[in-house]
């Protein structure tokens, strides 16, 4: 029987084979998965939950791959107006959003239409329209490989900051198992995001209905492209290719003035727009970036797959895009999909 492939874990569907897979259905899974893992002398095995946002390896992946598929929201009552969830890190987050909104619980309303496994959420700090996974947060339980053994980490110990943190910066390290936000039972957080505003026709700082947040949401992300699909010539995808980059005050005035979008950050930095600088120097949607790749039909920033695609040439294609953007404009564009496998 041949090996499985990574192609099939992700949503590029582009990558080698796998020497095992294991899919953890259940909690009570993940003991046999250590101790299978410790068996075959690994030291870490590669995890995916939808492989939404990874660009995997031609070369495949020599050891196991994880697939996180563990499903169940489990909610406690603080207070009331307060409840925290505990959700399986294999749990889509579209569903813990869309559970969140019938329950009228604010805090997650912005992320409604985000693939991805809500264990996934943590490690790059998952945000939109203003709204971030640290924003509720408040702890999580993950095997720790280095040292062995389960552990419960506090949101500040998550080192939590935009699109990073302490999971994406030690690869390897951490397997998120459960992850436990605090939600109030109230209107959504204030609006902070001006698009978003103005798709509800309200001023920044309105608190709407939950529900009313999510539709928006949902709304805007549909007629900006934003929504995976399953079918169709966006379907092989990894979401925006790029973060927004980090610029200065000098270079924010300069941007701006030429009309690029700048916004502040969660952490207080100055952002400017990934698709706009690459718009800017002559990329449009559509645009053939190299054999099999090409610029999504409805936004420059998010790169689709095709026939004749390669990991490797995915790669690379983010490689000179972030180079020409460099050349041209002095700012410095970095890859938003994590790479997993064996690479060169």
């Amino acid at each position: 029987m041949p090996s499985p492939t990574l192609a099939s874990l992700t949503t590029l569907r582009l990558g080698g084979p796998a020497e095992h897979v294991l899919t953890i259905s259940a909690p009570a899974d993940w003991a046999d998965a250590v101790r299978t893992i410790g068996q075959r002398h690994e030291q870490a095995p590669v995890v995916l939950g939808h492989g939404s946002n990874v660009i995997a390896s031609d070369a495949g992946h020599l050891g196991t791959a994880v697939v996180m598929n563990t499903r169940g929201i489990t909610a406690t009552r603080v207070d009331d107006t307060t409840v925290d969830v505990t959700v399986q890190a294999g749990h889509p987050l579209t569903n813990l959003t869309a559970w969140a909104a019938a329950e009228h619980l604010a805090g997650m309303e912005c992320l409604v239409g985000i693939p991805g496994t809500t264990g996934a959420a943590p490690v790059q700090n998952t945000g939109a329209y203003g709204q971030q996974v640290s924003d509720t947060l408040d702890h999580l339980t993950a095997w720790d490989w280095e040292m062995g053994r389960m552990r419960t980490l506090p949101t500040q110990a998550c080192r939590l900051r935009h699109r990073d943190s302490r999971f994406k910066s030690n690869p390897g390290r951490w397997t998120i198992l459960t992850a436990t936000f605090r939600l109030t039972r109230s209107p959504a957080a204030a609006i902070t995001y001006r698009p978003l505003a103005d798709e509800l026709g309200v001023p920044l700082s309105a608190r709407p209905p939950v529900a009313e947040v999510t539709a928006a949401v949902l709304a805007n992300r549909h007629r900006r492209g934003l929504l995976l699909t399953p079918h169709g010539p966006a379907a092989r995808q990894a979401g925006s290719v790029f973060l927004n980059p980090p610029v200065t005050a000098t270079q924010a005035t300069r941007l701006s003035a030429t009309g690029c979008p700048v916004h502040t950050d969660g952490d207080g930095q100055l952002r400017a727009s990934a698709g706009w600088l690459l718009e800017h120097i002559g990329y449009r949607p559509g645009y053939k970036i190299a054999s099999g790749i090409r610029c999504s039909e409805r936004r420059t920033l998010t790169l689709t797959a095709h026939d004749g695609a390669t990991a490797t040439g995915f790669a690379q294609a983010l490689t000179e895009l972030s180079t020409q953007v460099e050349i041209a404009t002095g700012i410095s564009l970095h890859p938003e999909p994590t790479q997993v496998g064996a690479w060169a």
